[in-house]
């Protein structure tokens, strides 16, 4: 009874963007344990007005030509992380790594306030449902920050992006976050982002083109109360990826992120 009555509340505060899904036919996908059967879920996808491309077409020599220092890209079928996705499951994760010291980090674009705790706490206590008025310094997620000598052992069965950029060398973020949560508008160098379960949108903008947001208020705030009302020369360019997807991002880009689901994801930053 609780629970229902956290989940109606829940809802009320994601309005229009969510709905509590019990054995629904709209959004059937495996996801690796990581819903329960009545989990909320963001219903609104958006469009997608990125390249979307079959990974096997794009050769390395026209990624470098179109894309590596120009605009983004989707690509489908460009890696095959069967295994490391099986290894990415919630009973494989609690018990591998439940144990394991993780560190949290705010989703404030200015903010470097870091928590510690246990993996398993983070699952059980804080990976949940973002509510729409919460601001950034009061959630805590976990991506980035990862030990990488604790979970090498799980890095080691991931197969990156192939294509890498001259003089640069990957470095691998991992994370784990509920529906509603993502990290508000940033910028850094080049990378890759590959959900592995759950579906993520993302917004993006060209380094030239800094968009208007708060940096303390959530991607979900933003989503909610400022992209609805962009004029159209405002507008981001913006795509939801799914499993198997991977979104390359070029240097300096601005991003945010809307995780729609309980979402596992990875990224390799070009550095």
């Amino acid at each position: 009874m609780e629970y229902s009555k956290y989940l109606f509340q829940t809802c009320a505060q994601f309005i229009i963007l969510c709905v509590a899904v019990l054995n629904s036919e709209e959004l059937v996908f495996d996801d690796g344990g990581w819903s329960s059967g009545s989990e909320v879920r963001i219903r609104d996808e958006g469009h997608c007005n990125i390249d979307v491309l079959d990974g096997s077409s794009l050769s390395y020599q026209l990624f470098m030509e179109r894309f590596a220092f120009q605009r983004p890209v989707i690509l489908r079928g460009l890696t095959n992380n069967t295994r490391f996705r099986s290894s990415c499951s919630r009973s494989s994760l609690l018990q591998d790594y439940g144990d394991r010291t993780v560190r949290l980090s705010t989703a404030n674009t200015h903010s470097y306030k870091k928590v510690d705790v246990s993996f398993r706490t983070y699952v059980d206590v804080f990976l949940r449902p973002q509510s729409v008025d919460a601001l950034g310094n009061d959630t805590l997620y976990f991506f980035g920050d990862n030990n990488f000598t604790e979970w090498e052992g799980l890095f080691d069965q991931y197969e990156p992006p192939p294509y890498i950029l001259p003089q640069t060398s990957g470095a691998y973020s991992f994370g784990i976050a509920g529906p509603g949560t993502g990290v508000p508008f940033h910028w850094h160098g080049p990378g890759y982002s590959e959900v592995i379960y759950g579906r993520k949108r993302w917004f993006l903008y060209p380094p030239h083109k800094e968009p208007h947001f708060h940096p303390n208020h959530t991607t979900l705030s933003w989503v909610m109360n400022t992209y609805p009302y962009l004029p159209l020369e405002e507008a981001p360019l913006e795509c939801t990826i799914r499993p198997g997807e991977i979104l390359y991002f070029p240097d300096r880009w601005w991003h945010a992120t809307l995780n729609l689901d309980t979402s596992v994801f990875i990224s390799t930053f070009l550095g």
